[in-house]
């Protein structure tokens, strides 16, 4: 063997092959189809391989899985179009042998072949051979069968009882089988009928004697057939038989003859058994052909061993062969064989670790031997950290808390970000690995449901697996869940999809791989990644690597140890240390990335600080803490000692540390993305190359991105060893002013260039229902549905949509399109995309500030907004850094541009990602970034030159001569996209910031308005207009109404007005009319006629109600008169219109009538009382034009129109307080009787109907009948009505009603609460509390009402004993008699309501008894008059008693007495009487002669003074 292979290239998986929608047809059972096995070999791994069919190739693959051995994949790749993502499983009724062909279809007539192409060849482990004639996969649909007359199936257990089959091949009409016995049969399936002759023949040697000795010893000659390989040489379709024993034969298929039959000379053949023959190309050169044989020793089951043999070619009549010794011998030592593909100068061999490519016929010594390519599991292992020497679970959570010192509740999520996006990097996510994976966690989808899964659907599934694994919420704790998640993943990857097969195209070069659930390719590596990989000291070799970037070797030493430091420092920080910059990079951390390094650095001088000691404590235990500390400082202090030493070495060896510089900086270059001019023209379109070429992209970017990284950190480590290493000042100051900017730039532009070939596109944002019916496709436009159904997938990155909306506009070249590109070609389409992205298509000498507005237009275009933000911000923070010199004019006409983009891109995450504060910043910021755009002198010329990619025709920038015009154009256009993206708060300050520059504009006679001709006043009127229109939107009310003051249009300024109460009103804002602190400015008198007009047009019981708002408004300006007017304009509207309204609605409208009623008495109290009415026209008339009544004294008043017919004409009239006064009453009894279901409408009148009264003390409303009454009725009318109310509120208290004809007195009949009438001989007995409750009315009422009608007590006496007349009156009633005497010596006389009245009561009703003793009471009185007032006794007419009623009641004693009625009652009552008479009337006489006797002695005693006198 040569010598110690060298790494070569890595794989690169073609994108999309991981989510193929599978067709699924099964083959029929029939009863032809064989039942027993009739093989040898069976299929003991997974195999699959690549069928290269026609020009321009399609590359056929077919896979054979061992845990579905019934089931053969096919997928049709072709590298000049898109990969249709459909694939075509055929299901067998048995297992499969390891064997498929794949063809054109030649065997068949040119318009069959065209519905057929392709040949398919399979068998099954029980000899059933098939032949399919296939279509093209994607013109399948699903179906139950395989459809019959496209296949052909033959049983070939019928010839095969000597042995059974061990090898299968084929070619286009031919199967081909070998047999344990060695022999070989061939089957035309499918060009000739299996009856026909010559359909089945035996390969032999037909010449005479030979033939009859090869058949004789043909047992002991040749062993088992092991393999075949269908070979076409020269036109001739070659058979080559690899025997067990080592024999090689050739046979001539077409004529059925052998051509060659030798044996493989393989030292130390005892015990070696011939496996698998391989067969290449032949050599055009030198007419050779090599074979490769695989040979396993019997006695070393592990010890395998490919012989490569030269097999010589003659071309004469016949072709003669002779197989040369074996040239080559490679063992097989480490790692599974898994495949072998041998081309003319080359055999490559996959293994389970590896491609390995050897040059067999070796002769050049500049090229290498073997070469090694690293497959897809070791880029996947250290993405997720599952390398041990790579990554350290410990290192990443302390490293985190270090860099996260001041903010340890963001370190969890912090790491999460970093899994999480390592996850779903193209490359290494893989959708049925992650499937498997959170089947794991009980995560279960349909196959659609997966599907349809986006990257943020992604995201929020596997965060909420980390999130609900423990309770935990450490940073070690969610570490721990993540490397358990990607350890899980990394199994599955490696399960699901290993490698299969190998895909060899040796005319091109192209080399691939098959795996069980993707494709991949093989790419060359880019000259930089052997240079930082640091494995070998075989990858320092600079000269190999074609880097001539250092003139002699001096310099090239320099460079090694330069690399040896960066490499050291990598190996002591770890992977994550690259990790987590990036993260800081991309992500919005608490921290920025420009303190990233100085802490990472801060590490590498002193270690882990002692708070993350104590983290460790707290996670891993006391002792483990302690160790790994020791552990860690003892790492540390060696590698300070191994740095130092290091550097020292190098300055010595440099003399200074400006040659050090000097190299570092010519290294540097290496770094830089090359410029590359690309001269052709091409489409991009969505293919394998496009894909190949991302995927190599982003594993070349972070190489790239990590070494850029690893010099930044190394000269900041000089910087801070600076005074160690004896650097000199200016050494010092040329790594800050020029080393330090230049790699930051250089870090800058791969992160931007790895961050779109690695981040996936954002999902289409559905804005409304116009877009989602767009997304339906009506147009039938199946690559734009299709593009659609990509964006929001891992695998749909941002760098796809720059490729493919770029079109021929990109100039991105296009290599060999028709066949899948090289490994070389890879490298090459990945440089000339690097080159696209950083210079663009001529690679012109411009910033990348300018290249990068042109991809964030792209991205804006296609809706990637978070994309396009972090693309500007980044580009515009690098930029600030840059201390380069540049022009300063170009810089600002670039800046203006992004800025104007990142406004856009602002604007619309505002509109569709983000919801209250988030998006108010996101406002605030892009207004911002438009102001800024529009502040260079030169942003005019800069947007207009860019406006072809900006869209910005529709300003017509060209027409403005002046900055301030096209600053008013500008902000108009803002505006506008603000309004559009209905964010009115940045469209209000565009608007303001526009009028700004109405009048410069118009000084400078600029022609900048969009009419022709439009005034300074039209334009500041429609912007104003605008700026009412957004504070409305903004709810900004009083910046709305100084917007209307502010406004010199008329018209516009009256339209916006009547827009304004529209919106007050709809919105329930109107009392910011009427609060005091809006001024009015001359609009005082619209504002009321635009009120009054909505007033009229509106419904009468709407909310806000205008007319209460014209009322506040006339009652805040003291029109009191006017608000008065308007506000019972608004209680007669609510009386006319409640006769058309519900009965539920009927309390309301009269409470609000109240309501109005109340208002406009009060009101009209603030008025002079001469002035105190209003004028008021019919209930359905409008406001009167005039803004103010006249004030002059008050006219005759006409009446209404009676009852509810509708005015003939509309007559004015005036209405006063007394007016207001009377309706108020009525309309509140009205309410009262409303709240008691009683309808009742006041008719208008001034006279009230009696009934209303009635129905009011039926429904107990008392206080309102008491109200209306006092209202309306003076004198004895108003005691006429009392005395009804009373009467009938009488009644309500009586227990058991009784009519009786009433004598002398008019009492109304009130119907009970069912309606009826109070008739004679009628009982309704009435609950007991509610008699207490009626008693206790009357009482307070009467004691109210008394002093305004002294008879009300006999009414309610006479009333109550006249219903019941043995009832028993009230104590209190009694009193009220009693108590309106003032001296009971007058006896019973006194005001109307005396005890002479109630005796006369007692009497005419037959309360005998009751009449006796207050009769006697008084009597007694009378006669028991103290000494003091005896003289007052004895004054003339000073006593007084009803004499004719004491009359009337001993007649009616004598009556009774007579008639035998209570005899012993009336005769004691009669005497009691009769007693009290006598001593009465003795009394009275006695009185009385004192009186004369008195008069006499005074008579006397005058005379005697008068004759005294004479």
């Amino acid at each position: 063997m040569g010598s110690k292979s060298t790494l070569a290239g890595m794989e690169v998986p073609i994108i999309g092959m991981d989510t193929i929608k599978w067709i699924e047809l099964s083959v029929a059972i029939t009863n032809t189809a064989a039942t027993s096995t009739c093989v040898t070999t069976r299929l003991s791994d997974d195999c699959a391989s690549c069928s290269i069919i026609g020009d321009p190739p399609i590359y056929f693959i077919w896979r054979i899985y061992k845990a579905r051995p019934h089931m053969l994949e096919l997928i049709e790749l072709s590298a000049h179009k898109d990969f249709s993502g459909i694939g075509l499983r055929i299901i067998f009724p048995d297992a499969l042998f390891p064997f498929a062909y794949i063809s054109q279809n030649k065997i068949d007539s040119f318009l069959s072949s065209l519905n057929n192409p392709y040949l398919l060849y399979a068998m099954t482990v029980s000899g059933t051979a098939y032949s399919f004639r296939l279509r093209n996969i994607s013109a399948y649909s699903s179906c139950s069968n395989f459809p019959r007359d496209e296949l052909l199936e033959f049983n070939l257990q019928n010839y095969f009882h000597n042995g059974p089959i061990t090898s299968v091949a084929a070619t286009a009409g031919y199967l081909i089988v070998g047999r344990n016995d060695g022999s070989v049969v061939t089957f035309r399936l499918g060009l000739l009928h299996h009856d026909a002759p010559g359909f089945v023949h035996e390969l032999r040697d037909d010449s005479g004697i030979s033939r009859l000795w090869s058949f004789m010893s043909r047992g002991r000659t040749a062993g088992a057939l092991q393999d075949m390989v269908v070979l076409n040489i020269h036109g001739i379709e070659l058979l080559f038989v690899l025997h067990s024993d080592g024999t090689l034969q050739v046979w001539d298929l077409l004529r059925s003859s052998k051509i060659l039959s030798d044996s493989t000379s393989i030292p130390d053949s005892e015990g070696v058994t011939s496996v698998r023959l391989w067969v290449g190309e032949p050599n055009n050169d030198s007419s050779v052909i090599p074979l490769a044989v695989l040979c396993s020793r019997s006695l070393e089951i592990s010890k395998k061993v490919i012989y490569v043999f030269s097999l010589h070619c003659t071309l004469d009549d016949r072709i003669i062969f002779s197989l040369g010794a074996s040239v080559q011998n490679i063992p097989l030592e480490e790692g599974k064989c898994i495949d072998v593909k041998l081309t003319s100068k080359k055999i490559w061999i996959l293994r389970d670790n590896g491609l390995m490519m050897h040059n067999i016929f070796h002769k050049n010594m500049d090229e290498k031997e073997s070469q090694f390519f690293t497959l897809q599991e070791e880029l996947v292992a250290e993405h997720l950290f599952q390398s041990s020497e790579q990554f350290s679970l410990e290192d990443l959570v302390s490293m985190s808390h270090s860099v996260f010192s001041s903010a340890k509740d963001h370190v969890g999520p912090f790491i999460s970000n970093i899994f999480l996006r390592r996850l779903l990097c193209p490359g290494v996510h893989h959708n049925a690995v992650l499937r498997s994976t959170l089947l794991d966690y009980n995560r279960h989808w349909t196959d659609s449901e997966f599907r349809s899964l986006t990257v943020d659907g992604l995201k929020k599934e596997i965060r909420s697996i980390i999130e609900h694994q423990g309770v935990s919420e450490s940073a070690t704790s969610i570490c721990y869940h993540w490397r358990n998640f990607c350890a899980r993943y990394f199994h599955y990857w490696c399960k699901d999809n290993g490698p299969c097969g190998l895909i060899v195209q040796s005319s091109v070069g192209v080399v691939g791989l098959v795996r069980k659930n993707s494709v991949s390719l093989f790419r060359d590596l880019e000259d930089i990644e052997p240079l930082v990989d640091g494995s070998a000291d075989g990858l320092f070799d600079l000269v190999s690597s074609g880097l001539d970037l250092l003139d002699d070797g001096y310099e090239q030493e320099i460079l090694l140890e330069v690399l040896r430091c960066i490499i050291c420092m990598s190996q002591q920080l770890g992977k994550t240390a690259s990790a987590m910059f990036y993260e800081t990079l991309v992500s919005t951390p608490s921290i920025s990335s420009d303190e990233i390094i100085p802490r990472l650095l801060k590490l590498l001088e002193t270690g882990y600080s002692s708070s993350v000691s104590m983290y460790q404590m707290s996670d891993v235990g006391g002792d483990v803490a302690l160790v790994k500390e020791l552990v860690g400082h003892k790492n540390l202090r060696k590698f300070s000692i191994e740095m130092l030493l290091s550097l020292d070495a190098l300055s010595k060896k440099a003399a200074s540390w400006g040659k050090v510089l000097n190299v570092i900086e010519s290294y540097l270059q290496i770094l830089v993305p090359q410029k590359i001019i690309q001269k052709i023209d091409a489409d991009v379109t969505f293919n394998i190359h496009t894909s190949v070429m991302l995927q190599a992209a982003s594993q070349i970017t972070k190489v790239m991105f990590e070494s850029a990284f690893d010099v930044l950190l190394f000269v900041n480590y000089l910087l801070n060893l600076s005074g160690q290493i004896d650097m000199l000042h200016d050494d010092v100051s040329r790594i800050q002013l020029e080393l330090v900017p230049m790699i930051q730039e250089t870090v800058s532009e791969w992160l931007i260039i790895h961050f779109l070939v690695t981040t996936p596109s954002e999902s289409p944002a559905i804005e409304d229902f116009s877009s989602q019916l767009s997304t339906l496709q009506l147009d039938s436009n199946t690559d734009k549905r299709s593009w659609n159904e990509k964006l929001g997938k891992c695998d749909s990155t941002l760098a796809f949509i720059l490729l493919l909306t770029s079109q021929t506009s990109s100039g991105i070249p296009s290599h060999s399109l028709l066949c899948l590109p090289t490994p070389p070609e890879i490298i090459s389409s990945v440089r000339d995309f690097i080159s696209w992205i950083i210079w663009g298509k001529t690679g012109e000498d411009s910033t990348f500030l300018r290249r990068s507005n042109e991809l964030a237009m792209i991205l804006l275009r296609n809706g990637q907004y978070n994309a396009v933000e972090y693309l500007l911000t980044t580009v515009e923070a690098n930029s600030l850094r840059e201390k380069i010199s540049r022009s300063i004019q170009e810089t600002d006409d670039n800046w203006c541009v992004l800025q104007h983009l990142l406004g856009c891109c602002l604007l619309a995450q505002a509109r569709y990602g983000f919801h209250g504060v988030l998006k108010e910043r996101k406002v605030h910021e892009a207004v911002r970034c438009f102001f800024r755009a529009s502040s260079r002198q030169r942003a005019s010329q800069a947007l207009q030159d860019f406006s072809h990619i900006a869209g910005l025709p529709q300003l017509g920038f060209d027409g403005c001569a002046s900055h301030a015009a096209w600053k008013l154009h500008y902000y108009q256009w803002v505006m506008q996209v603000f309004e559009q993206y209905n964010s009115s708060e940045g469209a209000c300050q565009f608007a303001l910031a526009a009028l700004e520059h109405v009048e410069e504009a118009l000084r400078q006679g600029d022609d900048f308005s969009s009419n022709d001709n439009e005034s300074a006043t039209n334009i500041k009127g429609r912007m104003w207009a605008n700026v009412f229109k957004f504070s409305l939107d903004l709810n900004l009310l009083y910046d709305a109404y100084c917007a209307v003051l502010s406004n010199p249009d008329e018209e516009s300024k009256h339209i916006c007005l009547r827009r304004f109460i529209i919106v007050l009103y709809e919105c329930g804002a109107m009392k910011v009319l009427c609060d005091g602190r809006l001024p009015f400015v001359g609009l005082a008198e619209k504002i009321e006629q635009e009120l009054a007009w909505k007033a009229e047009r509106s419904d009468v019981l709407a909310k806000p109600n205008a007319y209460k708002l014209l009322y506040a408004l006339e009652m805040h300006r003291h029109n009191w008169r006017r608000a008065a007017s308007y506000i019972y304009q608004y209680s007669a509207r609510l009386r006319t219109e409640a006769i058309l309204k519900d009965s539920q609605h009927v309390s309301l409208m009269l409470h609000e009538r109240l309501s109005g009623l109340s208002a406009a008495i009060n009101a009209l109290h603030l008025v002079h009382p001469a002035y105190a009415w209003i004028e008021h026209l019919g209930e359905a008339s409008s406001f009167p034009s005039d803004s103010y009544q006249s004030k002059k004294a008050k006219k005759t008043v006409k009446d209404q129109l009676a009852g509810n017919e509708i005015q003939a004409q509309r007559l004015q009239f005036y209405i006063d307080i007394e007016k207001l006064q009377n309706e108020f009453v009525l309309t509140s009894a009205e309410y009262w009787l409303s709240l008691s279901n009683v309808k009742w409408t006041f008719s208008g009148k001034d006279k009230v109907p009696s009934d209303v009264i009635d129905l009011l003390v039926q429904t107990n409303s008392y206080e309102m009948a008491f109200t209306v009454i006092l209202q309306f009725w003076k004198g004895s009318g108003l005691k006429r009505e009392l005395e009804r109310v009373f009467s009938a509120m009488s009644l309500k208290c009586c227990p058991n009603k009784l009519g009786s004809t009433s004598t002398g007195t008019n009492v109304i009949m009130l119907t009970s609460s069912r309606d009826a009438m109070v008739v004679r001989g009628s009982s309704d007995v009435v609950p007991a509390s509610q008699l207490s409750s009626q008693w206790e009315t009357l009482e307070h009422y009467l004691e109210t009402y008394k002093s305004l009608h002294t008879g009300l007590p006999i009414i309610v006496a006479e009333t109550l004993l006249r219903t019941d007349p043995q009832i028993e009156l009230p104590l209190w009633l009694v009193l009220m008699f009693k108590d309106n005497q003032k001296n009971r010596t007058w006896g019973m006389a006194g005001q109307e309501s005396n005890p002479a009245s109630l005796f006369q009561l007692y009497v005419d009703y037959g309360r005998y008894p009751e009449a006796t003793n207050l009769f006697l009471e008084y009597v007694e009185a009378f006669a028991s008059v103290r000494p003091s007032n005896l003289i007052n006794r004895k004054r003339p007419f000073a006593v007084w008693f009803p004499y004719t009623t004491v009359e009337r009641l001993w007649c009616q004693l004598e009556e009774l007495i007579n008639a035998k009625c209570n005899v012993d009652q009336c005769d004691k009552l009669k005497r009691l009487l009769h007693g009290g008479l006598l001593n009465h009337l003795k009394l009275l006489k006695v009185d009385s002669d004192d009186v004369l006797s008195s008069a006499a002695y005074h008579w006397e005693n005058r005379k005697v003074v008068l004759g005294g006198a004479l």
